[in-house]
């Protein structure tokens, strides 16, 4: 029975600091310029309706399941599925699921601790005004100069990597809970600051159409299948994130409320952060569909050329880092607590071990930008004959091990979990709503999620298949 196991960690001091602290995790650099510009360039109000669907039978049916069975086993992910199957009468190689999700985690931190570092780093750029004025071939110029120097990437990379140590070696509530209490309220603040910038600033109703407009005439196969990607990667579903901050949720928070409201607030941080940049570079003539490069070259010249640029690019630039904070935490917590329940380790040895290994990682993306830059390890295969070990990673985890930790996360849920057992810990009752998300997590996520896995993979072209072009 759940009710007899407690977490060795402690947990949550209510529901509101989980949903800060899961929204905190699914809020990432991914947030502030794929998922509007993804909107915009596929229908806009018309693919936010999609986006939405996919998130209702994608997103919180797969969030519920993952939160539900870290609360059920109260331990790091590998011990969950440990104790769950075991509790199942199923196979103990479950347990492999956790050791994915672990290991999933731990790689995207590896890079994604990298990235978060330019973002820190251009924190110090905007703030000393060095994108006053600037030209594009200017910024083009700083952004290269971060990046080809080993040095500097490294510096930066190393600072993230003691940020995020010295927050989880905290522990749950002192730790995790104190940083999320504050720097995601913050990350709101901030983007409300932004788009009242925007709207003083910026051509906000450019921006305005430019996402919501709804032109159902731009959904077609294609855009359907972004969505439902979209839907899965933006929860942070599928590396153990979620379902280790599930293991410290109170006994009686409702999991279906709880994800929905999470689902919401993700929703709602992307759509500010595209309400706030969007009409800035619409005002200034730029492309929108620059991607990550938006951040780091488009939108410096922008801020280097408005009044009051220097300052609200400080202020967009400490947006980020927040946002890649809060999920790097999460992403390093997994293997924090498993050594804590293996090993034997206090939090703080765990914490610096699973940092200093995972910063070691991270010196393969640092060196794909500059002194590997040619290195190309799978040039053999035609898709990967241009990928770094950076982007080789990047597919790894984001097109495989993502998509494919989500789908068994769903089917243990739902085929194998005893249905007493996911009745009791969700604890809505055998009535419409419990039989809905039994229904959607047997049967209709995981053929969703297999598709996307398809289609990210490039396996099978559904948009081809489908007359997308």
């Amino acid at each position: 029975m759940s009710a007899r196991r407690t977490s060795i960690h402690g947990s949550w001091s209510s529901r509101l600091a989980f949903v800060l602290a899961a929204t905190g995790s699914a809020v990432g650099l991914g947030n502030i310029w794929k998922f509007p510009y993804i909107a915009g360039e596929h229908g806009g109000g018309a693919f936010v309706l999609v986006y939405l669907v996919c998130i209702a039978i994608i997103g919180i049916p797969i969030m519920m399941a993952e939160v539900m069975l870290g609360r059920r086993g109260r331990q790091s992910p590998i011990n969950t599925m440990r104790t769950l199957a075991q509790e199942a009468g199923a196979d103990p190689r479950w347990s492999w699921l956790g050791w994915a999700g672990v290991a999933g985690g731990f790689l995207i931190l590896s890079y994604y601790s990298v990235i978060a570092g330019w973002a820190l780093a251009y924190v110090f750029r905007a703030g000393s005004g060095m994108f006053t004025g600037v030209t594009a071939d200017g910024v083009a110029s700083i952004f290269n100069a971060l990046v080809t120097d080993p040095e500097r990437l490294l510096a930066w990379h190393t600072i993230f990597m003691v940020m995020t140590m010295i927050v989880v070696a905290r522990g749950v509530r002192s730790g995790l809970e104190q940083a999320v209490r504050y720097m995601v309220p913050a990350l709101f603040v901030i983007l409300i600051l932004l788009n009242g910038y925007a709207l003083a600033e910026g051509s906000y109703d450019l921006g305005l159409r430019f996402l919501f407009d709804a032109d159902f005439s731009k959904i077609d196969a294609n855009g359907i299948l972004i969505a439902m990607g979209h839907a899965f990667f933006t929860l942070s579903l599928g590396m153990g994130a979620i379902m280790v901050y599930g293991s410290y949720l109170p006994e009686h928070a409702s999991i279906a409320r709880t994800s929905i409201t999470i689902s919401v607030l993700d929703t709602l941080v992307a759509l500010l952060a595209g309400m706030a940049i969007f009409p800035i570079v619409f005002a200034n003539g730029l492309e929108p569909g620059a991607g990550p490069g938006l951040i780091f070259q488009t939108l410096p010249i922008a801020f280097g050329h408005m009044t009051g640029g220097a300052l609200f690019g400080t202020l967009f630039f400490v947006l980020l880092v927040f946002a890649a904070w809060t999920s790097a935490i999460s992403l390093i917590e997994p293997a924090v607590a498993w050594l804590v329940e293996n090993r034997g380790m206090t939090r703080v040895h765990a914490s610096v071990l699973a940092g200093v290994v995972t910063w070691v990682f991270g010196l393969l993306t640092v060196f794909s930008f500059n002194l590997w830059a040619d290195f190309k390890p799978m040039a053999w295969l035609e898709v990967f004959r241009d990928a770094t070990l950076f982007d080789l990673l990047d597919y790894l985890t984001a097109n495989i091990m993502l998509p494919l930790g989500g789908l068994f996360i769903a089917l243990f849920a739902a085929w194998v979990m005893k249905r007493d057992d996911s009745l009791e810990e969700l604890d809505m009752g055998d009535g419409p709503a419990y039989r809905l998300w039994r229904f959607l997590v047997r049967y209709v996520t995981p053929v969703a999620v297999l598709i996307v896995f398809l289609n990210v993979t490039g396996l099978v072209d559904f948009g081809h298949l489908l007359g997308a072009g």
